[in-house]
C-alpha cells in the first residue's frame, strides 16, 4: 500500500499520509516536547512546545518549493465525514528562503483542537512550481487521539522555565537593604530548579551591585552582602556550591547611569548567569 497521497483535483495537486499509515511520532523530555508527522513526498508537520512557551507548529519541506509566500490555513472534513463544513483557520506567511512555515501559537492551539475531531488542517497555495495550480498539504487527522495524550503528558512533565529565560537574571534590591524579597526567591527557586534538572549547565556567576548614594566602601560592602545572601539560598535549594563563583562590585558597573531614583533602583542588584558546556 502506498505510504502517501499526492493528488490533483480541481488545479491543485495535494500532499498528505493516508489513512492507515498515518504515523505520529513524540520526542519527550523535561525541556521540549515535538509531536511530529512525515508528509511523504513533501516533508514534516511538527508540533513543538519547549520549557516555559506555548506550542508552535512549522510544515518544513524537504525541497525548495515555488509557491505562493502566503497559505491559507483550512481545518478540511476528511473522506469519512462527508458533509461536514471546513473551518478557516488564518492566513500564514512563508519563510521564501526555507519554504518553511511557521505557525504561532494561537494558530497551532486551533490545529489540535481541530486534530482531536477529525479534521485535517491544509495549508493551500497558489502558483505551485510556476504554474496555474495549487499546492495543498494536509496534516492526516488518523491516529491522532492516541498520540496527543501520549503528547499531553509530556507537556505535564515540562519544566517551567526554560534556559534562555533564566540564563541571565537579576535581582533587585531595596536601598541599604541585603535580604531577599519574596520575588526573589520564587526567581531563585526557578533558576535552582532548571540548574538541578540540566547536566549542561557547569557554573552559575553570581555578581552583586550598588548604586553611587553613600560612600564607595560601604556601597563595595552592600554588594558583596547581596551577592552573598543570593549563592546562599541557591546552595540551599541543591545548587551544587562547586559551581558557583560570588563576585562583588560595588558601584563600578552601573547598566543605567546612577540619574535619577528609578536608575538607581536598577543598579541596585545581583546578576546571575548560567553557562553550559
Amino acid at each position: 500500500m502506498s505510504l502517501w497521497l499526492c493528488v490533483q483535483v480541481a488545479g491543485a495537486v495535494t500532499f498528505r499520509a493516508v489513512i492507515d499509515d498515518a504515523r505520529w511520532d513524540l520526542e519527550s523530555s523535561k525541556f521540549s516536547c515535538r509531536l511530529s508527522q512525515s508528509v511523504p513526498d513533501y516533508g514534516r508537520a511538527l508540533f513543538e512546545q519547549e520549557a516555559g512557551e506555548d506550542v508552535r507548529f512549522s510544515l518544513q519541506s524537504v525541497q525548495r518549493v515555488r509557491a505562493s509566500s502566503e497559505a491559507l490555513l483550512v481545518a478540511e472534513a476528511p473522506p469519512w465525514q462527508p458533509g461536514t463544513a471546513p473551518r478557516v483557520i488564518g492566513s500564514v506567511q512563508v519563510d521564501d528562503a526555507s519554504g518553511v512555515i511557521d505557525v504561532g501559537s494561537a494558530h497551532a492551539r486551533q490545529m489540535l483542537a481541530y486534530l482531536q475531531q477529525g479534521l485535517v488542517p491544509t495549508f493551500t497555495r497558489g502558483g505551485w512550481q510556476g504554474t496555474g495550480e495549487s499546492l495543498r498539504v494536509g496534516v492526516s487527522a488518523a491516529n491522532f487521539p492516541a498520540a496527543y495524550r501520549e503528547y499531553s503528558g509530556c507537556i505535564e512533565r515540562l519544566l517551567p522555565v526554560n534556559y534562555r529565560q533564566i540564563a541571565r537574571t537579576a535581582v533587585l534590591f531595596p536601598s541599604a537593604v541585603v535580604t531577599l524579597s519574596d520575588a526573589a526567591r520564587e526567581r531563585l527557586d526557578l533558576i535552582a530548579l532548571y540548574v538541578r534538572n540540566d547536566d549542561s549547565v557547569r557554573s552559575v556567576y553570581v555578581d552583586g551591585h550598588s548604586d553611587n548614594l553613600g560612600r564607595r566602601l560601604l556601597n563595595r560592602d552592600l554588594s558583596k552582602r547581596r551577592a552573598e545572601e543570593v549563592t546562599r539560598y541557591l546552595v540551599s535549594q541543591g545548587v551544587d556550591e562547586a559551581m558557583v563563583t560570588t563576585r562583588f562590585h560595588g558601584e563600578r558597573y552601573p547598566v543605567v547611569p546612577n540619574s535619577s531614583p528609578q536608575n538607581r533602583d536598577r543598579n541596585r542588584r545581583v546578576t546571575v548567569r548560567l553557562e553550559r558546556n
